[in-house]
């Protein structure tokens, strides 16, 4: 079940890539930098094709490292899938098929890493993509809401604030974007909710 993004709720088949260029100081998957084992693009398109479920997102770690990540985008668009892609927002995105439905993420201060934002990918999102930004903490909003404002965010596609889990209370980030009136969505991980937020994959 997608857990987040636009598409929180909805049935969807994760095709999950080892490896990650980024190290954010919240990350709830450190185990994608190494597990995993190597399978060829015919198989995953099989197995993630085979579940029978229309939405299907490739994300890692950072999917983009993977040189078979965009055919295997590409192969998903060709059988019929709604095709999610949730990046970094570290590599360029330009290579990625137009069909497919960018989930960028940009790093805030806490993260450790909003030095590797690559800006030169806001002008490939279009209205049909999404800008995901994971705070944890006042500074962390204040970056975020002007960022918004500074980029127009909100003038290129959605724009989700999601609090980083157990580091940032969810209704002191709604106060923040009431009183500042910020154009954008609060976005919860409904999964963590759901399961135990410990338990690897969730």
């Amino acid at each position: 079940m997608q857990g987040e993004s636009t598409h929180a709720g909805k049935p969807c088949v994760f095709v999950r890539l080892t490896g990650c260029n980024l190290r954010c100081a919240w990350c709830d998957s450190t185990y994608t930098f190494t597990a995993g084992a190597w399978h060829d693009l015919d198989g995953v398109v099989a197995q993630a094709h085979g579940y029978g479920v229309h939405t299907i997102e490739i994300t890692g770690g950072e999917p983009l490292l993977q040189p078979a990540a965009i055919p295997l985008m590409q192969r998903l668009l060709d059988l019929g899938h709604e095709v999610l892609l949730e990046t970094s927002g570290s590599k360029p995105i330009a290579p990625v098929p137009d069909d497919i439905h960018v989930i960028l993420d940009l790093k805030a201060p806490d993260s450790g890493e909003a030095e590797a934002n690559l800006w030169e990918n806001l002008p490939h999102l279009d209205p049909g993509d999404e800008i995901k930004l994971v705070l944890a903490s006042r500074a962390d909003y204040d970056w975020a809401r002007d960022v918004i404002r500074e980029h127009r965010l909100d003038a290129i596609c959605p724009v989700l604030l999601s609090p980083a889990w157990g580091l940032l209370d969810p209704k002191d980030l709604v106060e923040w974007m009431l009183e500042d009136q910020v154009p954008a969505r609060l976005s919860l991980q409904i999964h963590k909710v759901v399961w135990d937020p410990k338990k690897t994959g969730v």
